[in-house]
């Protein structure tokens, strides 16, 4: 379960929503024996999957599955959350690494791929609503930002970072 911060700024014209989410990541990194960069690339997704549960859901029966299908080594992941902070998700391939970027951080980008962000969610009468926009980047914050943005016409910026050190410990 990740740990959720909610506020407003600019005289209550913006939306702050944080979320800390070591623990879970760390947890499903030691769980599904994930590479550094699959680690990034999940907590990423697991975190922003937290955010936009925050945002997007009105009632406790309601969740959100993000579905990240890359042509990437990563092989895709699928993320669910709720609003109450409780997130699991997993990769495809959990073992698959890329080499670092130019300025020596994770590349989780090219580990991703090309593809489609889709998110779906549970409505209290089990309809399911779907939507899909194409990866901008794979580095996922920026993929999450372009979905609010087309989907939901809610311009935003959103932040994900995932510290990973030794031997991939979150």
């Amino acid at each position: 379960m990740g740990r959720i911060l909610r506020g407003l700024a600019g005289g209550g014209d913006l939306r702050v929503v944080a979320a800390e989410t070591t623990d879970v990541v760390e947890e499903a990194r030691l769980r599904h024996g994930l590479s550094p960069t699959a680690t990034a690339a999940l907590g990423r997704a697991m975190t922003g999957a937290l955010l936009l549960a925050q945002l997007l859901l009105k009632t406790h029966k309601e969740r959100l599955t993000l579905r990240v299908e890359g042509a990437g080594p990563l092989g895709g992941m699928v993320v669910e959350a709720d609003a109450f902070g409780h997130v699991r998700g997993y990769v495809k391939n959990p073992r698959a690494e890329v080499p670092l970027r130019e300025d020596g951080k994770l590349d989780v980008g090219t580990l991703v791929g090309a593809g489609t962000l889709r998110v779906d969610r549970s409505l209290p009468n089990g309809e399911i609503y779907t939507s899909a926009v194409p990866l901008v980047s794979g580095e996922i914050a920026e993929d999450l930002a372009h979905y609010l943005f087309q989907s939901e016409q809610i311009p935003s910026a959103v932040l994900l970072g995932v510290r990973v050190k030794g031997e991939g410990e979150v």
